[in-house]
């Protein structure tokens, strides 16, 4: 077994990537790319790597070092169980030894044998905030099981999490500010519009909103966009 002292020395530049990483110049995407890539790099067994993330409840392969690792994430979802769900599920490490004899989930484990997997760890991302999910190990020899293996992958997903996490915070956050501002100028036009009708035809506020309505139903045009046409050409309804 190689010294933890040489591991250390083998996967920290792998780290100090990480802890480069700049939202400025990286996305959600091309920030998991980088820790899959990683993972593959500084692990035994020929491994692909993928990163699941749960949304809504429901598992993507948000990157993939490997089309064999976006394969097996598939798989799984499709067959709804398999060791990258019961990971980013339960919060636990996930190992199948051989997937050859694997008794928990016989189908993903034949079919992953079928393409040439042998062994796999599936380690959650820590809790964080919004983020669910697993990092995932598809090794296409076997040892994925040995403890040197298992300390390294826990060691990267641990450093992973953190720009991870921030990333798809801050995109979810820019993402909402976004729909907010388009809210917001969504209703001005509304409220312009209404504001016409009111001085144009002195009807209420209620009743303004009522005959914009009316005519984004009949018409089968967004409320917005009846706003918005009222408010530059004067015609409530296209010629």
């Amino acid at each position: 077994m190689t010294p933890p002292d040489d591991d250390a020395l083998a996967v920290q530049p792998a780290f100090d990537e990480l802890a480069r990483l700049s939202f400025a110049e990286h996305s959600l995407e091309s920030v998991l790319r980088t820790v899959t890539e990683l993972a593959t790099r500084i692990l035994p067994g020929r491994p692909v790597a993928s990163v699941t993330i749960l949304g809504d409840g429901r598992p993507s392969t948000v990157a993939a070092s490997g089309e064999l690792a976006v394969e097996l994430d598939e798989l799984q979802y499709r067959l709804g169980t398999g060791p990258c769900l019961d990971a980013a599920t339960t919060g636990r490490p996930t190992v199948v030894t051989d997937t050859r004899s694997e008794p928990r989930w016989p189908a993903f484990g034949a079919e992953a044998a079928a393409r040439g997997c042998g062994s796999t760890l599936s380690y959650p991302l820590p809790v964080q905030e919004l983020v669910s999910g697993s990092m995932n190990v598809y090794a296409r020899d076997f040892p994925v099981a040995d403890d040197r293996t298992r300390s390294l992958v826990s060691r990267l997903a641990a450093y992973a999490v953190g720009p991870v996490s921030n990333m798809y915070l801050y995109e979810t956050a820019a993402e909402r500010a976004e729909h907010l501002q388009a809210a917001l100028e969504h209703r001005a036009a509304i409220d312009q519009a209404k504001g016409i009708l009111m001085e144009r035809h002195k009807l209420t506020a209620d009743q303004a909103f009522q005959l914009l309505a009316r005519v984004s139903m009949e018409s089968n045009t967004k409320l917005r966009d009846v706003a918005a046409r009222f408010v530059l050409t004067g015609q409530l309804r296209p010629d």
